[in-house]
């Protein structure tokens, strides 16, 4: 299997809900039949307390139970995705609801009581093993736990800061991928040392429009390196590519690789997400702040915890080193030209919406300030001039949006609470 539908694979099964039941069903076949088989393994089980009508009717409550579970965890996810959507952001639901592992195990559990139960029960008329009889009660016991904590978690899962903050930890985990290195005194040192001129090939994208979500960067180098020559892209993580497109521009003895070697190595979708894209996750923050200062939801406050997870974000950005365009084989050659977001890309999606749509908010004038103000204050001096970009039009925004002299004074106090006192933040 190629690596594009290698990846593909892979990324449908972190996100589809089905996957654990489905082998719980297939487990509990397996570990049913196999305690069948092992019965005389077991005598050192107590003997179970209830005789037959007891022991049906003790199986059919858990079928029962486990059943009502079911249709409520899926109901109350249904309702979750719909509250989640409309309140938030649509792109939570692939990259925080489905890929929850407390969700999928739990519904497993669910599953595996279920079908252990109803095989207890068609065989509780032809002595049925005590080990599987306790061992079905036991699961019975431990569904009712899981759902009374599923509850519990579901509540808290559901909470703005919650999905943000596990949104910002997923967004870590790609900057780790993406940009590993600290920050160097000469960022500019990855620039080629001739300018590339006009490529001898140009590969296009052959199949339907789509957005590239990841790319074979290693293979890309492997194969620049045998051909001897340089491999551009055409695009980067999370560009919408159509039909026909130029995908990969070619230098010198790179010509000569095969189309379809390099088309394997990138991976499409329909929509982006958050493996290998460093701006997705501040896409979506962004998101959820942008909507909760729109008119019709007007919740500041939560804008104000998305700000807070983005500081946390643009931080640890500004600590790294950003200028992986241009990749090297092991001696020193430059093999793939493969753009990524630089720092001004994470600054201005940080900043622009958040200021367009919540300056005239007090609570977001003055969090949006104190985030600036302190990256500006941390990060080093190459950092700067985009921060205190981003402050000037703060201002110059402030100046127009508020009327009353005592409101603009208001929102230029910088306040990592948006709205909690008149300390600098």
């Amino acid at each position: 299997m190629s690596w594009n539908k290698l990846y593909a694979l892979r990324s449908y099964l972190r996100s589809s809900l089905w996957i654990v039941p489905f082998f719980a069903l297939v487990l509990q076949q397996i570990l049913f039949r196999a305690a069948l088989v092992l019965e005389e393994w077991t005598t050192w089980v107590p003997r179970w307390p209830l005789g037959t009508e007891g022991t049906v009717a003790a199986m059919q409550a858990i079928i029962s139970l486990a059943l009502s579970f079911i249709v409520f965890t899926f109901g109350s996810l249904l309702v979750a995705i719909q509250i989640a959507s409309g309140q938030l952001t649509p792109r939570i639901i692939a990259t925080t609801l489905l890929r929850d592992n407390v969700i999928r195990f739990t519904v497993g559990l669910f599953i595996f009581t279920l079908l252990f139960a109803i095989g207890v029960i068609s065989r509780v008329n032809t002595s049925a093993p005590s080990f599987i009889v306790w061992f079905s009660g036991i699961l019975g016991v431990a569904s009712l736990a899981a759902f009374l904590y599923f509850i519990d978690y579901s509540a808290r899962l559901l909470r703005p800061v919650s999905i943000i903050h596990r949104v910002a930890e997923q967004g870590f985990e790609v900057l780790n991928l993406v940009y590993p290195a600290p920050l160097s005194k000469d960022e500019g040192g990855s620039l080629p040392h001739h300018p590339l001129g006009e490529p001898a090939r140009i590969v296009a994208h052959s199949s339907s429009s789509a957005i590239v979500l990841a790319v074979d960067v290693k293979s890309l180098v492997a194969q620049a390196k045998r051909a001897d020559g340089i491999i551009e892209l055409g695009a980067r993580i999370g560009d919408f590519v159509s039909q026909r497109q130029p995908l990969f521009r070619l230098h010198g003895g790179a010509s000569t690789v095969a189309d379809h070697e390099l088309r394997r190595t990138v991976a499409f979708g329909r929509e982006r997400t958050i493996e290998q894209d460093p701006t997705f996750a501040f896409r979506v923050i962004v998101d959820i702040a942008t909507k909760a200062l729109s008119k019709a939801i007007n919740d500041p406050t939560t804008a104000v915890l998305a700000i807070d997870q983005l500081h946390r974000l643009l931080r640890s950005v500004g600590r790294r080193q950003l200028g992986n365009d241009y990749i090297r084989d092991a001696e020193g050659r430059l093999r793939v030209v493969f753009p990524t977001p630089n720092w001004e890309d994470f600054v201005q999606l940080t900043c622009r919406e958040i200021r367009i749509y919540g300056t005239e908010n007090l609570q977001i004038a003055r969090r949006l300030r104190a985030m600036i103000e302190n990256l500006d204050a941390v990060l080093p001096e190459t950092r700067r001039p985009a921060l205190r970009l981003e402050l000037d039009l703060l201002d110059r925004m402030i100046e127009r949006v508020y009327l009353l002299p005592e409101d603009a004074a208001l929102a230029r106090i910088a306040d990592t609470q948006g709205l909690g006192g008149s300390a600098q933040g």
